[in-house]
């Protein structure tokens, strides 16, 4: 409890320190020629000579960094296919090509803006063949002098798709993960977002205790913190970061942090990022739920991401 109560109060001062500094940091900001999405602009009224200003736009340059969901949020209209790659643990060297040609993961997603504020997403994952529903809604969007940062709600749900044999209820397939996204455009290059999230799964794994009662080894709620950053070095290129903190502690098989840390590219239409990581889930209750990569003793793995829009 302590440990939770300490990220928490992190968390409550970084969101703090976005708020309370804003003025000065909007003072920083400058027009991207390249802005596709969301940066300050200001326009005056010619009746009463009032300025209005318009929501800041390129907070991130997608919809997500490595497997984190990003604050963006697509004009509607938007289609979008997502590869998803990741390859083994590189600490086997030579013997896998340093995790090359170890056994991978792999997602294809498909992702829709029917109406504006709002993107649908199917995608199905290699790693127990997971099909997952998910949605994400913008509520705020960072303007200035009126609102410092953008606010965004993600979730999903996820079907565990294998033989029903390996499930004693049908309702054992499913999980499920909230998000509320909070992000910050803190100048023309850098970008800061924090992400309180819940990922919560039916079913847990459990064991028979010397009474005979089957006692969890896990609980079925996990709470975390993801934190992302962008550091952008041109117009088209990013060095990209993520860092998520389990706040939750269980009986047994408590997750390691998730830390990846890597480059983007993009054009108008495409996004590639290729980055080092020590998750391997790519969904994020996955991630945060399974995660027993320790970074910290080198079980890295290299991983890419493609990105494909279309605009109808």
């Amino acid at each position: 409890m302590k440990n939770q109560l300490k990220y928490l109060s992190l968390f409550i001062a970084q969101v703090l320190f976005l708020t309370l500094n804003y003025n000065n940091s909007f003072a920083q900001e400058t027009t991207d020629s390249t802005a596709t999405a969301q940066e300050a602009t200001a326009t005056t009224a010619d009746d009463h000579n009032i300025p209005l200003y318009k929501p800041v736009k390129n907070t991130f340059e997608g919809v997500m960094l490595i497997d984190n969901q990003t604050v963006m949020v697509p004009m509607k209209g938007t289609l979008e296919f997502d590869i998803q790659h990741r390859f083994g643990v590189v600490t086997n060297g030579a013997k896998d090509l340093w995790g090359i040609f170890a056994p991978s993961n792999i997602r294809l997603g498909m992702n829709y803006a029917p109406i504006k504020n709002l993107f649908l997403g199917v995608g199905l994952t290699k790693e127990r063949m997971q099909l997952d529903l998910n949605g994400k809604y913008g509520i705020l969007y960072q303007t200035p002098h009126k609102m410092p940062v953008s606010v965004t709600y993600f979730a999903n749900m996820v079907i565990d798709t294998r033989d029903r044999s390996n499930f004693r209820y049908s309702e054992y397939r499913y999980s499920y993960f909230h998000e509320l996204i909070i992000a910050r455009k803190v100048t023309d290059r850098f970008s800061l977002q924090i992400a309180p999230n819940l990922s919560w799964y039916n079913n847990v794994d459990g064991y028979v205790d010397s009474k005979g009662n089957i006692q969890p080894k896990m609980n079925n709620a996990h709470f975390a913190i993801a934190t992302l950053a962008r550091f952008k070095l041109t117009d088209r290129s990013s060095i990209i970061f993520c860092y998520d903190q389990p706040l939750t502690q269980h009986p047994t098989n408590n997750p390691h942090p998730n830390v990846a840390f890597g480059f983007e590219t993009t054009t108008s239409a495409h996004s590639f990022q290729v980055f080092a990581t020590n998750f391997y889930g790519i969904v994020p209750q996955s991630n945060n739920f399974f995660n027993q990569n320790d970074y910290t003793e080198g079980s890295y793995l290299i991983g890419f991401n493609i990105t494909r829009l279309w605009n109808f």
